[in-house]
Parts: structure tokens; C-alpha cells; sequence
């Protein structure tokens, strides 16, 4: 039910979200586009995360698939509350992250460990949600990873 709950509220507010708040360009580059960069390219393993996940390219949100892919976060309704987390840990400042945060640690108090941990891990990585990602999909995700020290 916790789960229904907040999976209603990101449907709901998505939309709004993307149109007022969002002020970047969409990228207008298609799954399969991703899927052909070279392997171990971010490119590459963002067009493979889309396709596991039977998921599509979100306008102005594909920031969020690529901080799925770089801090290798998975997609339920806890995991995507840790990865808020990581964000904040990392320094990203958002009414939608605090929103998500404060909704998410209300309904899911028994993952605190989790979070906590994924802030802790946010911390330690030099900041990077702010990052162009349309220009670095033909990097090598670990040389990525490595110089922005994401665990």
C-alpha cells in the first residue's frame, strides 16, 4: 500500500514537474541510440538499463536513469527513496528530493538503514548530479565512476 501510495505521487506531480521545474533541453535520443555505443560506455549501459527495465526515456528526466546506472540503484519504491539520499549526500538540493525524503522516510522508516547508508555513500563521491550526461555518454561508466569516486 506504501508503495501504491508514493508510485501515485511521482505520477501525479511527474508531469508539472517536467513542464515548470525542469529547465533543461530534452535529449531527444532514443533507447536504442543509447544501446549502440560502444560497451561499457555510459551510453551504452544507460540504453541497457532502459531496456531491462522496460523502461523509456523521460523528457528533462534522464538525469534520473543515469544516476540509477552510476550508482547502480535499482528501481523499487525503497531503492528509489535510497537514491534520493545518495543525492542529498552528494549535495543535490530539491523540493522534489526533500519531498521524496520526507515522504519516503515517513512511509518506509524500516529501510532508515538503508538510506542512511546511501547518504553515507553520496557523501563520499565528489558531487556529479549536476553533471552534463548528454556529452559524456561515449565515457567509460567505471572512469566515470572512478574519478567521481561513486561507490
Amino acid at each position: 500500500m506504501r508503495e501504491k501510495i508514493l508510485e501515485l505521487l511521482y505520477e501525479w506531480s511527474k508531469k508539472p514537474y517536467q513542464k515548470f521545474m525542469k529547465n533543461n533541453t530534452p535529449w531527444h535520443i532514443s533507447t536504442a541510440k543509447l544501446q549502440s555505443y560502444p560497451q561499457g560506455t555510459l551510453g551504452q549501459q544507460l540504453g541497457l538499463f532502459l531496456k531491462t527495465n522496460n523502461f523509456r526515456i523521460e523528457p528533462k528526466l534522464e538525469s534520473h536513469d543515469v544516476f540509477h546506472v552510476l550508482t547502480n540503484t535499482g528501481t523499487s519504491v525503497p531503492e528509489e527513496i535510497s537514491m534520493q539520499y545518495y543525492l542529498l549526500g552528494n549535495g543535490k538540493r530539491s523540493i522534489y528530493l526533500i519531498t521524496v525524503i520526507v515522504l519516503g522516510t515517513i512511509l518506509f522508516p524500516d529501510y532508515i538503514t538503508l538510506f542512511y547508508r546511501a547518504y553515507q555513500r553520496g557523501k563520499i563521491a565528489l558531487p556529479f548530479y549536476q553533471l552534463n550526461f548528454l556529452k559524456m555518454l561515449q565515457h567509460p561508466i567505471e572512469k566515470i565512476k572512478s574519478t567521481f569516486k561513486i561507490q
